[in-house]
This record gives structure tokens, sequence and C-alpha cells, in this order.
């Protein structure tokens, strides 16, 4: 109320001040050609001097107009002020403040405007929504002032390949949208633009010397798809929401391209959210089960441990396989969450097995970017009170490009505990000799795909006897996965021992099924002694525990 009451007391003032010039005006247009007059007379000697009253009244009248101008001057002034600060709000609430862009509030309302005058014209609107692909490692490795300088450039860039009437906004962060119109029977133009988008946003950005290369992503919807909808603002939000739609199939397709939006990749993404939400309830709510398959020697035909492999028991889509929700998790950021669970029953599971059995679980690498994961992994092997000699942990060849230091301290903290390491997947990714050379695995796995298939393809067995003679050269034990039939399992035979796991072998049962099958051959640990061992590893845990502290 006091803010609002200033203007008002100001204008008051105001309505007083003009008032009190009007009545000098006045005053001085009565009295000043009598004054005036009299006193040139008084000069040339005709008359008495004027009345000092009449003359001190025509000086005050003279100073209150003199006054008021000044006022009037300053009013003026404060008037075109109060403009130029309006527009320059308005300006910062329409526009982005980086790139002088439009943000993603203003573009609903002028992208509405466009539409409705493109529908004048019966003519149609496309939007392209811009991602720029791995932004975040830019603004990592050169930090922000760099990152800020790039989005400029590329904003500029983004002007000067579009026609000069597109919308062209910065949603935010590394987002740009464009609103453009085109004639309904040229649609290649559409794509000449997207193209011409995707060279000009490839091209390297150098700052201060600094050469930065980068890439973007682009999805494209036009105004056609939207039949049956009122030209208004919601349209324009639908419109860059298919458009948001079809950039992510971009980048899902490879990122560096466009594409367009399609109604089926809607329904994709209505099912990815449905996924996401499960997949979220299904941590929390705990349905994601260890599964386990059977690991065999081939020399000796027995049994020497268990593969731990997640599985999703969802209550609406049955059985998931980790195909489908492991990669939809590392994107949440979910992931380690999963793992960590996951890991803790299989380690209880697995403590009541025979002791001569394994239990090998895989690691994420997204798990592998935590520097402290070997020491969360052991305080849960502790206090599960399983031996690490009983554990393999599985890393993939792709976890060896994303931190090669980070992932040596992991696997060397692991292996100084007693834990077994194994390179996993073997022959799908990246790994040279000279990591397999300085990086101290126990074990390589071959990948399914090539052992699925060394009994109808020459490739495949040439594939699978050279990993194995690599294996053999670099005394590394080899495990063979995907050995679905007895025709495979014969020529593994014949390639030299090594541990082999598949379907052939039964399919992962969940934890209960597991130790039925144990028991009904003797290698599951009575309840009894399972408790004895459990207190004994205690005791012996806590007797230590103060040494190790003092040490």
């Amino acid at each position: 109320m006091a803010r609002s009451a200033k203007p008002e007391q100001g204008a008051k003032r105001d309505f007083i001040t003009f008032g009190i010039a009007i009545a000098a005006i006045i005053l001085f247009v009565g009295t000043a050609g009598q004054v005036l007059a009299q006193t040139v007379k008084n000069v040339l000697g005709q008359a008495p001097a004027p009345d000092p009253l009449l003359l001190n009244a025509v000086i005050l009248n003279v100073a209150l107009i003199i006054l008021v101008w000044r006022r009037y001057r300053e009013l003026t002034a404060e008037i075109e002020q109060r403009r130029e600060a309006e527009a320059l709000a308005r300006r910062l609430a329409e526009t982005d403040p980086l790139t002088d862009c439009l943000n993603r509030r203003s573009l609903s309302a002028a992208g509405a405007a466009l539409l409705q005058a493109a529908a004048g014209e019966r003519r149609l609107v496309a939007a392209m929504m811009l991602d720029l692909d791995h932004f975040k490692a830019i603004n990592d490795l050169n930090g922000q002032k760099v990152g800020d300088q790039v989005l400029v450039e590329l904003a500029r860039r983004i002007r000067g390949v579009m026609p000069a009437d597109t919308l062209v906004a910065r949603l935010g962060g590394d987002e740009f949208a464009c609103f453009m119109r085109f004639d309904a029977r040229s649609r290649d133009a559409v794509d000449r633009h997207a193209a011409a988008l995707l060279r000009a946003m490839s091209a390297p950005v150098v700052i201060d010397g600094l050469e930065i290369d980068i890439s973007t992503s682009i999805g494209i919807a036009a105004s056609d798809g939207l039949e049956g909808a009122s030209l208004d603002e919601c349209l324009s939000q639908a419109l860059v929401h298919r458009a948001d739609i079809a950039m992510y199939q971009a980048k899902k397709a490879g990122r560096a391209q466009f594409a367009w939006f399609e109604p089926a990749m809607e329904n994709e993404l209505r099912f990815r959210n449905e996924l996401e939400v499960g997949i979220r309830n299904g941590v929390r709510e705990g349905h994601f089960k260890p599964y386990y398959e059977r690991q065999i020697d081939l020399a000796t035909g027995d049994l020497i441990g268990f593969e731990m492999l997640a599985r999703w028991e969802s209550p609406d889509m049955g059985l998931v396989g980790p195909d489908i929700f492991i990669p939809i998790a590392e994107e949440m950021g979910i992931i380690s969450e999963m793992s960590d669970r996951l890991v803790e029953q299989a380690l209880a599971d697995a403590a009541g097995w025979s002791e001569h059995l394994t239990l090998s679980i895989n690691v994420s690498p997204v798990q592998l970017r935590d520097p402290w994961f070997a020491q969360k992994l052991l305080q849960r092997l502790h206090a599960a009170h399983f031996p690490p000699r009983r554990l393999e942990v599985e890393i993939t060849e792709s976890c060896l490009h994303e931190n090669l230091a980070v992932v040596r301290t992991v696997i060397a903290s692991l292996k100084n505990q007693g834990v077994k390491i194994s390179l996993d997947d073997f022959g799908t990714g990246y790994s040279s000799l000279s990591q397999l050379r300085s990086l101290p695995f126990d074990r390589i796995k071959i990948d399914r795909s090539f052992v699925s298939g060394v009994d109808g393809d020459e490739n495949a067995a040439t594939i699978v006897e050279s990993i194995v003679q690599l294996g053999q050269g670099l005394n590394l034990p080899i495990t063979a996965e995907g050995v679905v039939n007895e025709a495979i399992l014969g020529l593994l035979r014949g390639m030299g021992g090594m541990k082999a796991q598949g379907y052939h072998y039964g399919r992962p049962a969940d934890a209960a099924a597991t130790r039925d099958w144990l028991a009904s051959r003797d290698l599951v640990v009575p309840a009894a002694e399972l408790e004895a061992l459990t207190a004994d590893e205690a005791a012996r845990a806590a007797e230590t525990e103060p040494a190790r502290r003092t040490g």
C-alpha cells in the first residue's frame, strides 16, 4: 500500500502545481500588460512608478511559471525513463538475456500468432526442436563462461540459416526452438533448412583460440498434424511437444541428425514414461529380483557357481528382462540403487549355498564412475558375512572407456580383498591387448553373440577359438556365455578347458527355485550350520575391529 501511495501523492502534487501554474498565467496576463506599460512610461518620465504590489505579483507569476516549466521538463523525463524501463522489463520477460532469442513463455504467444497468420495464408508452420549433443561435457571441460559463448554463437548461426521471419527461441539450457512458415506442397524446404542447420551447428566453434566440436539433434513437427485444435497458445505448445518427441528419436537414432514427428513416436514415449514410473515404483517396492544362471566346468561337468541376473517381476507386465529396463534405469540415475538392493539380496542368497560355489555379479558403467564403489561393495560383503573369494565382479568393455583411472583403482581395491574380476562381453567392445595386459583381470567372458553361432557360422567359431587361444596365452581362464545346445557344447570342449553357461544347463531361476535345486543335490548349507558360521565370522570381525582401528 505504501508503494502505491507514493505515485498517488506525486500525482496530487503535480495537479496542484499545474493549478498554480494556470492561476499564475492568468494573473500574469491580467497584470503584466498594465505593469509593463506603466514601467515604460515611468522610465520615460511620463508616469509615476507602478504599484509595488503589482510589480511583485508579476515577478512572482514569472517565478511560478518558470518553476512549473522546470517541473514539466522533469515530468517529461520521468515519463520517458518509465517507458524505457517498461520496454526493458518487457524485453527481459520475453527474451533470453544470453542469446537475445525468445524465451519459452513468449514463444507460446508468438507461435500462436504465427500459426494464425499462416492459416490465413493457407500455409503451414514447422516447429524445430534443437538440442546440442553432449553439451554438458563442454561446460564441464571448459567452464560455464565458454559454454555461454558457444550458445551465443550457435544462436547467431540459427538466425543466419533460417528465414528472416522465423521465430527463434531458447527454451533453456542447450535447447532451441524454431517456428517457420512453409508451403504444404514443398515440405522438402523444411528438410533443406534442417540439413543446413545441422551443417551450420556442426562447424567447430572457436573461442579464444580453443576449437570446440559440437553437433545437434533436431526434431520437426508440422502444424497439419494438429487438425481440430484451436489456433491458440495450446496448439503452439502441442507443436513444440511433438517436435521434442521427434528430437528424442533423432538422439536415439544416433544424434547429429533430424527426424520428423510420427504418431507412433508419441505412443513409444508414453510407453517409456510408463516404464519409468514402473521402474521407480518397482525399486521402491522390491519388484526387482535376482535370478541365477548356472556356471559349469566343461572339463568335469560340475556346477561351480552362478551368475546373478536382474529380473523385473512387474505386476502389470509380468517378467521383464534387463535389456529393457537396465538402459532406462541408467538414464534415470536409479541404476545404482537398484543394483545395490539386488547385490545385497544375492549375497544373502548365496551365503546359504555350498562354500565352493561362486557368485558373479555385473557392474554398470554408471556404478564404476563412483570412486567409492569398491569400498561400498566390500562393506556389503562384510555385512552379509560373504567371503570375498567367492565373489566375481564382471566389468564390460565399455566400462574401460568411462574413466580408466577410476576403474583401475576399483579393480585394485577389490582384488586386494580377494574378489575376482572378469572382463565381460569380450569381443563386442573396444578393449585392446594393452588393457588386458595392464589391468589385472582374472577371467575373460566370451559374448553370447559369438558362442551361440559357433555351430553354424565359421566366422563366429574362428573368433571364439581365437579368444580362447588369447586367454591361454595370457593365462586367463575363459567363460563362454550362450551355450544353448549340445552341438555348441561339443565344439567348445574341443577348444580347451573353460567355464560355460547358457540355457542348455537350465533357465535362470529365482532364489527359491535355485535353493530347492541345490538342496536336491546337497549343495546348500543347513540353516543351523549357516547361523553358526555367521556367528563365528561376526565374532572374528568384532575381535579384529579394535586392532584394525588402532592400526
